[in-house]
């Protein structure tokens, strides 16, 4: 009978995990900052990196000392903004936004990522019409539907999807009411699980067998690379698995 990872195994590669996610956070710090300021008051952009950064349980420390290089205080990398769009097989569109200290390095990471599981890459704008951008406060199941439904009207939410498999919901509002509506259910007590501005598409795409096996290594692939900051495809999630 065959053994399973060590602990030891098992804890690096969750170091691992974590440090990436701390890498892409303290990117997207440094961009916010440098492009609004070092202020999360008077730059929301940078108010949402900085809470994403303390719901990993990244340091108060660490996130200062990000938005220090990026303001100039302390010397650091200037990382630049860079999207790219393309088709996953099955003719799922793909985002894939990163940041980056080196362009060449990037294109050719994430177009090896394409061309190694089906995919092309296309031009700017090829796929990005298929998508809305538009924020996201996601409850768990178990959420008394009735309470968040009310309470996310009164806070001035432009939708609210509850998912009849399991009961889930999702509060969608503006991405420019996306800090009031977050802060107002956050005091009406209805903390959400996950909260965060995306890109959602208009519709979904349906794959199942090889074919959506190959869109999920793609994407995971994709999100796994260091520049990568976000990666958003319109593929149906709930088929096959992908």
């Amino acid at each position: 009978m065959g053994r399973g990872p060590s602990i030891e195994a098992r804890k690096n590669a969750s170091d691992a995990k974590r440090g990436k996610i701390f890498t892409k956070i303290i990117r997207e710090i440094s961009v916010a900052a440098r492009a609004g300021g070092g202020d999360p008051g008077g730059n929301p952009r940078l108010r949402v990196a900085i809470d994403k950064g303390l719901a990993a349980n990244m340091t108060k420390d660490v996130i200062e000392r990000a938005v220090k290089k990026a303001t100039g205080e302390l010397e650091g990398i200037e990382y630049e903004e860079i999207r790219y769009e393309g088709y996953a097989p099955g003719g799922v569109a793909v985002i894939v936004d990163c940041l980056t200290d080196n362009k060449v390095r990037t294109v050719a990471d994430v177009r090896h990522a394409f061309g190694k599981f089906g995919g092309n890459l296309g031009t700017d704008g090829s796929v990005a019409f298929m998508f809305n951008r538009v924020g996201v406060l996601s409850y768990a199941p178990g959420v008394d539907e009735d309470t968040i439904t009310g309470a996310a009207i009164e806070a001035g939410a432009d939708d609210i999807v509850v998912y009849p498999e399991d009961g889930a919901i999702d509060v969608l509002v503006s991405p420019e009411d996306f800090e009031a509506v977050r802060d107002a259910m956050v005091a009406a007590g209805h903390e959400p699980g996950h909260a965060e501005v995306t890109y959602r598409a208009d519709n979904d795409i349906k794959v199942e067998g090889e074919t959506a096996e190959q869109v999920r290594k793609l994407l995971d692939w994709l999100e796994d690379l260091d520049d990568v900051q976000s990666v958003y495809a319109n593929v149906d999630h709930g088929a096959d698995g992908a």
